[in-house]
Parts: C-alpha cells; sequence; structure tokens
C-alpha cells in the first residue's frame, strides 16, 4: 500500500478482525498513524473516534501472520497430486523418496518466509536427518521441527530408539533462543510399533520434546484397527512390515477399536501429542483426546485431495479442544500458505463462525509450537502482512 501522507489517520477495514488477544470480532478495523496501530474495534466505534481517518477495506482479515502447524518442508519439490491416502503413499511419496532432501526443505522454508508466516511445524524425514542440520540454525523460520520416526517390527524398536534419542540430543544442544526447537513425529500408529511408540513418547514427555502424530488421517485405517486388514494393508510395502498388523500393535484388532482408543490405552496420550489431521473419529476419540489435553491440526485441503473426509471441526470444538491448521505438504495440499487453507476451511464448514477459524490458524497454531503470536494493539508498529 502507498500513501500521500503518512501521517494521515488510516482506517483499515476486514470482515474478521483477530488482535491476537481474546476471541476474533466480525466485522472489524484498525486505526494505523504513522505506521503505529492507534486503536482496533468495530468499524463504526473507529470512524467516530476517527472521522478524519482515510477508509480502506484491507482485505477478508487482520490478523497477525498465520502459523503453518502441520507441513512436510523436504517434499517441497513434489509435485501435486490427488489420490485416495492408501494410493497416495505408495505411488507418490514412496517413488518420488530421493526428492526428500535439505535442498528442497530449503526451498520450502525459504518459500514460508516470503508468505510471511507465523511460525512452522515441520516434519522431517527420517532417512534426511541433514535436513534438521540445514533448518535449526535459520533466523527467519521458528516453530518446531518434528523428526519422523517409521518402524513397524517391535524387536528392531529398541535399536531404533537409540539412534533417534543420540540424533535428538545432539540438536537439541545446538537449538537457539527465537530459533525452532527439536520435535519428534512417530509417523503414525500403524507405522510405529507399539513398542516403538511408547518408548518415543515415554521419551518426550520426560524431556519435554514436543509430538506430533499422525491419526485417524482416512476412513481405511478403521479396516485397520478392527480386523487388520483393508486397503492400508493391501497397499503397503510389505519388506517393512510383520506378517499381521496384529504384531505392530500388540493386541488383536477388534471390532470398536480406533486409533485414538489404541493409542491411548496404549498411554500414548498421556505425553499429550499433537495430533494431525483426525477426520475420521468417533465421538468416543473426542472426548478421549479433550480428557487428554492433546491438541488436533487440520489440513483442509490435503485431506480433501487425498478423499479423507471432513475434519469435525464444530465437535472438537464443543468438546474444548484446541485447533490449528497446516497445509501438509504441497504433493497433497498443493501449496504451503495456510492462508489458503483457511480460506477453503471457511468454504467446507459453512455453518462454523469464520472467526473461529482464523483464531485457530493464529493462535491454535501457536499453541500447538508454544510459540507467541504479535498483538495488534495501540502503539505496536503496524506491518501490512497482517492483511490476509
Amino acid at each position: 500500500m502507498t500513501h500521500s501522507d503518512p501521517h494521515t489517520p488510516r482506517l483499515l477495514t476486514c470482515d474478521v478482525l483477530y488482535t491476537g488477544m481474546g476471541g476474533a470480532q466480525s466485522p472489524g478495523g484498525v486505526v494505523v498513524v504513522g505506521g503505529t496501530v492507534a486503536a482496533t474495534g468495530h468499524p463504526d466505534a473507529l470512524r467516530a473516534a476517527y472521522p478524519h481517518a482515510r477508509e480502506e477495506r484491507a482485505g477478508a482479515v487482520i490478523a497477525p501472520p498465520p502459523v503453518n502447524a502441520h507441513t512436510h518442508l523436504d517434499m517441497s519439490t513434489y509435485e501435486f497430486t490427488a489420490l485416495p491416502y492408501f494410493r497416495w503413499i505408495p505411488e507418490v511419496v514412496v517413488p518420488q523418496r530421493e526428492k526428500r532432501s535439505a535442498e528442497a526443505a530449503r526451498h520450502g522454508a525459504d518459500t514460508l518466509a516470503g508468505l510471511g508466516a507465523g511460525g512452522v511445524g515441520d516434519i522431517v524425514y527420517m532417512h534426511a536427518p541433514d535436513v534438521m542440520d540445514t533448518l535449526l540454525p535459520r533466523e527467519d523460520l521458528s516453530g518446531v521441527l518434528y523428526y519422523e520416526v517409521l518402524g513397524t517390527f517391535p524387536e528392531k524398536a529398541d535399536e531404533i530408539f537409540r539412534t533417534v534419542r543420540e540424533r535428538i540430543e545432539g540438536w537439541r544442544a545446538v537449538e537457539r533462543p527465537g530459533g525452532p526447537r527439536v520435535g519428534l513425529s512417530p509417523h503414525t500408529p500403524h507405522t510405529v510399533s507399539h513398542r516403538l511408540m511408547r518408548l518415543l513418547c515415554d521419551y518426550a514427555a520426560g524431556e519435554g520434546i514436543p509430538l506430533q502424530i499422525h491419526v485417524a488421517e482416512h476412513p481405511a485405517e478403521h479396516d485397520l484397527y478392527t480386523r487388520g486388514g483393508g486397503p492400508i494393508w493391501e497397499n503397503r510395502l510389505a519388506p517393512f512390515y510383520p506378517d499381521t498388523f496384529a504384531e505392530v500393535i500388540g493386541r488383536t484388532p477388534e471390532a470398536d477399536l480406533t486409533p485414538v482408543r489404541y493409542l491411548d490405552e496404549l498411554g500414548v496420550l498421556t505425553a499429550k501429542p499433537t495430533l494431525i489431521h483426525m477426520v475420521n473419529v468417533t465421538p468416543d476419540d473426542i472426548a478421549r483426546v479433550a480428557r487428554a489435553g492433546s491438541a488436533v491440526v487440520t489440513c483442509p485441503r490435503s485431506n480433501h485431495h487425498l478423499d479423507c473426509g471432513v475434519f469435525p471441526w464444530a465437535a472438537f470444538a464443543a468438546a474444548g479442544v484446541e485447533v490449528a491448521l497446516g497445509t501438509d505438504s504441497v504433493a497433497s495440499g498443493g501449496s504451503l500458505d495456510v492462508r489458503e487453507d483457511v480460506a477453503f476451511a471457511q468454504r467446507l464448514h459453512p455453518g462454523l463462525d469464520p472467526r473461529v477459524i482464523v483464531r485457530a490458524a493464529v493462535k491454535g497454531g501457536h499453541r500447538v509450537l508454544g510459540t507467541r503470536a504479535p498483538f495488534i494493539r495501540r502503539g505496536e508498529a503496524w506491518d501490512d502482512r497482517y492483511c490476509w
């Protein structure tokens, strides 16, 4: 935006205003004088208080930059591909895994910096640990870098865990105040054995290490936990799995078992992991998450593109669960701009107050990552990136 007189008050109006404090409001406005916030509130009240202000339509939202609370920066050179989830992993992710590199992650981080993202929850591929070395020193990146761990054979759990712990401790030693923190991401309950899952989550809880786990993403997960089969099991890469799914989870699948109930009964939810996706859940699942105090990250575009279903946002909100937003990878989400997920979520959830979605993208994301949002309030510097 260009202005002839920087000292002339500007009244910027929007559909939703979120200042970083309390709840969002609609409609909203911000008065800016000489690059400093003079007032925030309802446009009518601001017009009355600042009758000489030059009014401008700022856009749909005025808020601190949204947080991309879940993505995979090391997949930033993948092509976007929409497929059912159980085909997307073996047909898109695995064949191109050589693309998951530090250079790809650097490209993704540069993109986020250009977007002015408020923070990132990034998943670092287990077999590309140099991604962590590349991203940790960046001064234009804040949030959490979650080292992803996979391993379905329970007998290999201790060996994998020893290697992971050694790497995590090395990376934590070079964390910087204000910079990215090191986290852990046991990939999913069906790609991490029951023993490895417990080792990782107990370690993280004891050391205060942030956790993210992909859970209940696709409806086909129901078949895994209820009968040990279905499309995900049929499309698995057999050498990387034991003979039966029961060996992975250490129990026999049963009619009412869900991924969330499995994690809860395994003791994992006591570590308060952030749970990613959570599309295909039951009321009991939501109640378990609420009791545990875990947060949830929804990735609306990715879930749509992978035929996962629609995140039951209203039910989670009613249960008091903190919700944040993420793009997932560019391969499934289409871009790293979480503002596009905010807009998509507003179309996907027409009955949900858009103020709830905007707050989730800002405050929800910062709460997941343990960071702080800047405030838009009197006396603070104004930033045009607040208009989105």
